[in-house]
Formats: C-alpha cells, structure tokens, sequence
C-alpha cells in the first residue's frame, strides 16, 4: 500500500502438514537462518508458522520490521545483505527495482506460484524490464462499506442528501483522490482533472462526520452508530464481522474500487536465496492461508487454490470474489509530484471541511 494502513493483525496457528513435501527433509546438519522484513504482525512473523517451518526445513526465521513503506525501501538500501526475503507493495516494485534492491522472481524456484492467480501472478505492477520482480500474496480493496439494511451500488451515496452527518472517510490522501476520481470517471492512480476530484470530495462536506485512521477506531465508532456509510478495507470488514460481530456489509460499487497487492521478494544482497524461495513458497500454501483466515480474517490469497478451497459461504471468499478483480483499479506506482499533489488535494479538502 501507499500508505500505511492496519491490516496487519491475524493469529496463525498450523501445523507442520503445510510444509510436507519439497521443501522437507529428513534431517538438518547445519543450522540456516533467514530474515524476513515486514510489517509486525502480518503473516510472516507468526510463531506456530515459524516453529513448523523451521521444523520442516531447518531454516530458522528473523523479523525486523518497517512501520511505513519508505522505511522499508530505506531499510534496504542501509543494510545491504541484512535481508532475504522483504514485503512490498506492489506499486513500489518497480521503484525498488529501479533503485537495484531486488532480485527478479523464477517461478521455477517456488512450485506454488503454479495456482497463483493468472490477474495477479504477472500483474503490471510487478513487472520491470520484462521480468517479474515480486511473488503476489495476498490482495485486497478499498471499497464502500454500509450499515445492514442500507442498499447502494454506488459513490455517489457519499454525497446524498438522506445520510447527512452519516459518513466516515480514511484519513488518506490516495483513497481519497482516488473515490474521487472514480466519482468523476478517471484513472484512481492519474486523475487529469484534479478540480473534478476536488469538487466531488468537497460535495461530500454536509455527510461527513469524522475520519478515521485505524481499523480499531472505525470499530468503536461504528459500533457506537457514529456513521453508517464509509470506506473500509476488505479484510477488515471481515474482521469487524467475524470478530466484533458488527452489523455492516461490504460492497464493491459500480464505479469500481481501489486494489492494493501485497508481494514478496528477495533483495538482491540476500546471500540465502534459495531459503528466501523456500520460506516465499510456503507462505503462498493453500494450507497456511487456510489456517490464516480462519483464524483471524486475512487478506485474500493470491493463490486461487488456496481461495478454492474455503467453502462457498466463507465471508473471506465471498467478499474477495475473483470477479472482483477486473473491477478494481490497483494502486500503481506514483511519481513523486502526484503525490505530493494528492497530498495538497486532501489537506486543501479537509480545510473545507473543517469550515
């Protein structure tokens, strides 16, 4: 993602039945250690995952960890050899590849790429000079969620009249703009007509309540009828169902919504690549995904067995339905100046909203 944002808090708990098969072996001779840097708390970093991998494999696995994404690419850049396997957003790929951080991926090396899905697998944001530069792993959206019994299809409730004092937003500047340039029929990641987004957003003024910035806070706000209209993350909407057994629905408008895609890479000072490979396989694992969103309610997997393999009323499956895709417009990489532009948008916005 662009931004930093709290989807990152699921429990794993699986056993070593994940990783039987090519990566086992029957016995380790030498202890192997690799690092994995990431958000704290997303997946990786699980304790159940860890034993059982390095159960499987002999490879025990480290964490640090980056609390926004320039920290990561800065993290990459200071430490060379320090890192073997890195989370990245997939609109900043190709910024890191650019910069020669990582390393580009051979499917070969990692059999459960075979079921990834063919959308995701070779997504343009992946792709640099002809290659593929990170491994999909799991994808979500930024889309429209309501209070149960309230029926739309579309942005355009943000601004009507009957939920005046009713809607909550994400405090951030590239959801914003890109609702906004959805409103008013433009590319999310390259509005031309920034006065158009402006105005649909400026619109919105008589129906906003608050802002919000954290998965708990919209929780506790909607839980206390505080809004019933916002924009949401899909993952946490499962969440906020399953867990805190909140009365909301999801939807994905007729206008579209925002994807983000979350991937794995190696960096290219990684002196452990073939481990790097083995640990990226098995987090793409249908059985680990399976575990992992049963528990907690992850993102979806990129892996379409692994989505398959949830029964068909899965709240999970059923709200990262595969037709989805093609609806979705992916946050792509953005050019310093675009973003510095959204960022004026939004705060010129929230001025007007403060009025």
């Amino acid at each position: 993602m662009s931004y930093q944002i709290n989807r990152r808090r699921f429990t794993v708990a699986l056993g070593g039945a994940v990783l039987a098969g090519a990566w086992a072996r029957p016995g380790f001779a030498d202890a192997k250690e690799i690092t994995v840097l990431n958000w704290k708390g997303y997946g990786t970093d699980e304790s159940f995952a860890l034993k059982a991998f390095a159960d499987a494999t002999g490879i025990t696995v480290k964490h640090d960890y980056f609390n926004s994404e320039p920290e990561m690419l800065t993290k990459l850049r200071t430490n060379p050899g320090a890192y073997d396997v890195v989370l990245i957003n997939s609109a900043r790929i190709q910024q890191a590849q650019g910069e020669g951080l990582i390393d580009p991926i051979d499917f070969a090396t990692i059999p459960n790429t075979a079921a990834l899905s063919p959308a995701l697998k070779e997504h343009a944001n992946l792709k640099a000079d002809g290659k593929i530069y990170g491994c999909s792993w799991v994808w979500g959206m930024n889309s429209l969620a309501v209070r149960k019994g309230i029926t739309t299809d579309t942005w355009t409730i943000f601004s009507d009249p009957k939920y005046a004092g009713k809607l909550a937003l994400f405090d951030d500047a590239v959801t914003s703009v890109g609702i906004g340039a959805l409103l008013t029929g433009q590319d999310a990641n390259d509005p031309k007509d920034l006065k158009a987004v402006t105005g649909a957003l400026k619109a919105m003024k008589p129906n906003v309540k608050l802002m919000w910035s954290s998965e708990d806070e919209w929780n506790k706000a909607f839980a206390a009828n505080a809004f019933d209209i916002s924009v949401y993350w899909s993952g946490a909407v499962v969440r906020s169902i399953r867990q805190a057994k909140l009365p909301v629905e999801f939807v994905v408008p007729k206008e579209g919504a925002i994807g983000w895609l979350d991937s794995l890479a190696v960096p290219a000072t990684s002196s452990k690549k073939d481990d790097a490979l083995k640990f990226i396989n098995y987090m793409i694992d249908p059985s680990f995904y399976k575990t992992w969103t049963g528990v907690a309610g992850a993102p979806a997997s990129a892996n379409q067995a692994a989505m398959d393999q949830l029964p068909a009323d899965d709240l999970n499956r059923q709200i990262h339905k595969p037709e989805y895709l093609t609806k979705l417009t992916f946050m792509s990489a953005l050019p310093d100046d675009r973003r510095q532009s959204f960022a004026d948008l939004w705060e010129e916005v929230k001025a007007f909203y403060a009025k």
